[in-house]
């Protein structure tokens, strides 16, 4: 196997890099690049950048408006963005609900949604978890009830990230009681902007407003929003989570952050040399990196596997996690002691306080405690360890 890029890819990584030179502006990279806090204008203004130069999603085929690049096209893309300092872009409509309306919606559906994703003009969120239905998700509870064109939707979903940001939402509903508990999901596609949809925010560990509650309260939905066949939801949603977990290996980001973290270490002081010289710190950033390149390898291994993200997913899922996890801590420990101190209002770009130590220091401890969360969201490691166990090895 030769595991070098061609010269044509060495080529469109040029390309790449010449149009983020020319067209990722300033201030949007400077956030990125320090870590800071995001906002919805900046993400959409991004896209709207990438949806006219005809790369506003890298994973899509031309014919529904992508750029049909290759899978090693797509990660040179996203790794180049990572590294460049580009927000990344909306997962929950480019690679969750839009591959499901490309594989299972009607031609009206796509006509009247696809669009909207590519230019970001619609912002989508996910209605999966609810309460009692987190790894267990057959037994959501969200109930939908036809009642002539429409459906009545009553229940509740938690975990929403950035619900407060979106104006529709994909959700599992439970349209039938008879026979096994993921027989009876369907898949629908919700206005936000529906009468009786109350969205709450749930406030962090590291005190920022990311996840929601979701309530729905006899929610009228038309009966044309139904994706696919009634009760053939769970369908869908596993064919969703598969992309999800895919996207979820993270490889450019986690190779961005590397890149950074390295810097780092050839800065910080450590005693009388830097930490480079480390050996134990180094040791461990060496391994992360062979981790890192292991993980990358594999998702080029799913992505060219002509049926499609399968079980093999949940793989990267895990390490993908795992390996920002660890990135994370170790970014922690490499601007040390400063790191403790968590000042919420600094992370905006306009902050015009003090901050304790470097620049680096300023996000570390809450992004060290937001990112607990990677093993738990998109399926707990847990649980794929039971689909790797049950789908892939036959055991």
């Amino acid at each position: 196997m030769d595991l070098n890029y061609t010269p044509e890819q060495a080529t469109f990584r040029e390309e790449v890099r010449r149009f983020l030179k020319d067209n990722l502006p300033k201030d949007i990279r400077d956030r990125v690049k320090k870590r800071l806090r995001p906002d919805k204008a900046m993400t959409q203004r991004w896209q709207k950048i990438l949806f006219d130069k005809g790369w506003g999603a890298s994973t899509w085929p031309k014919e529904h408006g992508g750029p049909g690049w290759s899978p090693v096209e797509q990660l040179i893309f996203e790794e180049e963005c990572a590294l460049a300092g580009a927000p990344r872009q909306l997962d929950f409509g480019l690679r969750m609900v839009a591959p499901v309306i490309m594989a299972f919606g009607n031609e009206e559906q796509k006509q009247k949604y696809l669009p909207r994703i590519l230019s970001g003009e619609d912002w989508w969120c996910q209605g999966y978890s609810e309460p009692g239905a987190g790894s267990d998700l057959a037994s959501l509870k969200t109930k939908a009830v036809r009642e002539g064109d429409h459906y009545i939707v009553n229940g509740q979903k938690t975990w929403t990230t950035l619900g407060q940001h979106a104006n529709w939402i994909f959700c599992l509903v439970r349209t039938s009681n008879e026979g096994k508990p993921q027989e009876g999901i369907s898949f629908l596609l919700i206005d936000m902007n529906t009468p009786g949809i109350d969205v709450r925010p749930i406030i962090m560990l590291d005190g920022e407003h990311e996840i929601n509650e979701v309530y729905f309260d006899n929610v009228k939905v038309p009966v044309e929003n139904l994706v696919g066949e009634e009760n053939k939801g769970w369908t869908y949603a596993k064919f969703l989570l598969g992309h999800e977990r895919t996207g979820l290996a993270n490889v450019g980001q986690w190779k961005a952050m590397m890149k950074r973290l390295r810097e780092i270490a050839e800065e910080q002081p450590d005693g009388d040399r830097v930490l480079i010289e480390n050996t134990r710190f180094r040791d461990r950033l060496a391994q992360l990196e062979i981790e890192l390149k292991a993980l990358e390898l594999t998702v080029l291994r799913v992505l060219t596997d002509e049926n499609g993200p399968g079980p093999q997913a949940s793989i990267l899922k895990i390490r993908g996690t795992e390996i920002g996890q660890a990135l994370f801590e170790l970014m922690m420990e490499a601007v040390g002691p400063d790191a403790l101190a968590h000042i919420p209002e600094a992370l905006e770009l306009d902050y015009p306080g003090s901050r304790v130590g470097s620049p680096d220091a300023t996000p570390a401890a809450g992004d060290y405690f937001n990112m607990r969360k990677l093993s738990i969201f998109g399926g707990s490691n847990e649980i794929q360890r039971n689909i790797i166990a049950q789908r892939v090895l036959g055991l």
